[in-house]
């Protein structure tokens, strides 16, 4: 007597086929394309949580140099100033507040600037 597996094999591909839903093509149709295609996907949502850390990091900083650089200082010697001043905000909120409550950020700015002066000093 033979063991017929057709439901088992069903139910996993329409498992795959059900997340693959939305996909471009045979993506979403076929079942070999759909478990590449789900890999592939799983793989790259995972690789990117990670950059993703990194390109905000990156975009951070670029925003805190462009509203340094008004105040007359770099971010280099801003971020010194910050750890002489033991003031201990991070990259993200700083970036927030210079976007949104300049004036709040500019006491921030003179505070890492004394800290820097009377360092140098």
């Amino acid at each position: 007597m033979r063991i017929k597996r057709g439901t088992q094999v069903r139910k996993r591909h329409k498992k795959i086929l059900s997340l693959t839903k939305g996909y471009k093509l045979g993506r979403h149709r076929l079942f070999k394309q759909a478990k590449q295609a789900w890999i592939k996907a799983g793989s790259n949502a995972y690789r990117d949580r990670r950059s993703k850390k990194r390109d905000f990091r990156r975009l951070w900083i670029v925003q805190l140099n462009a509203a340094v650089r008004e105040h007359n200082l770099d971010y280099r010697d801003f971020i010194r100033g910050l750890k002489l001043a033991n003031i201990e905000l991070d990259r993200k909120v700083l970036a927030q507040m210079a976007k949104e409550t300049p004036e709040m950020f500019a006491r921030v700015v003179e505070k890492t600037k004394t800290a820097l002066s009377q360092a140098a000093s």
